[in-house]
């Protein structure tokens, strides 16, 4: 994610040099400043302290630690967290209750520039600050602000874990178009298409998706035979029931982390 974000910023104009990276592994850093042109340290320093802006793009499991190497250094920056899972009220904790945090939720899409990103941000920080993480995270795709944070489990659920339920669904085209007795290739292409074609067809659409699926689906045709099944089988009370347990998981993680 944080190579996303630096080749997103860079793409939308950012300089090179603006940007720093801190990063243990020795083999990233000569990746990054390989890639991107940027300067990279193997450690928390002075640079940590000139700066306007740390983005803490670590696992989760390494957050405490990570903030606690930095603490040191940070006095008025915007700390904006990409970690899964660690709420801004721990992070702040952590920091003696540091006011200027903004957690956020991306998705893999963020990967090719077409992420998701649910945002929250703590009551210590200013509209400023929320202008400048917003234009940060908008550089890997778009972004959602919600006004509490525990909203961001619910985030998780939809748009955080979203891709690979979509993904799970390509599966299962794919595998059934193949035994329908298309190749797999073919199945894999007419089904990456389809769901592709489809997401951009809403997206550029002004009519509820509700309608678009109307459109498409003729009384006693082909398309109304599919969905007759999906129906029966509760489609929309398991997609709940799947979106509830990850949101249930987000908060767990939560806990877990912020200890």
């Amino acid at each position: 994610m944080a190579s996303a974000l630096i080749g997103g910023l860079i793409a939308r104009g950012a300089s090179p040099t603006s940007l720093q990276t801190i990063d243990p592994s020795a083999s990233q850093r000569e990746a990054l400043a390989a890639r991107f042109g940027i300067t990279t340290h193997a450690a928390s320093g002075d640079h940590v302290g000139q700066a306007d802006v740390l983005v803490m793009a670590v696992k989760p499991q390494q957050m405490h630690e990570a903030v606690d190497a930095l603490r040191p250094q940070i006095g008025t920056q915007l700390i904006i967290s990409v970690a899964a899972g660690v709420r801004a009220t721990d992070l702040s904790r952590w920091l003696g209750g540091y006011p200027r945090i903004v957690r956020t939720m991306p998705n893999t899409p963020a990967l090719i520039g077409l992420g998701a990103t649910g945002m929250a941000m703590l009551a210590g920080g200013s509209s400023a600050d929320r202008t400048l993480a917003e234009s940060i995270m908008q550089a890997v795709g778009q972004t959602v602000w919600v006004d509490d944070e525990s909203m961001l489990d619910a985030v998780t659920a939809l748009s955080g874990s979203g891709p690979a339920y979509v993904f799970r669904f390509i599966e299962s085209m794919i595998a059934a178009g193949t035994g329908l007795g298309l190749s797999p290739e073919q199945s894999r292409q007419l089904a990456l298409q389809t769901v592709s074609g489809a997401a951009q067809l809403a997206g550029a659409s002004t009519e509820p998706v509700s309608m678009l699926r109307e459109r498409v689906t003729s009384k006693g045709g082909t398309t109304a035979a599919a969905l007759a099944v999906f129906e029966a089988r509760g489609i929309d009370a398991v997609v709940a029931q799947a979106m509830s347990a990850a949101r249930d998981r987000s908060a767990e993680l939560g806990d877990e982390f912020g200890k």
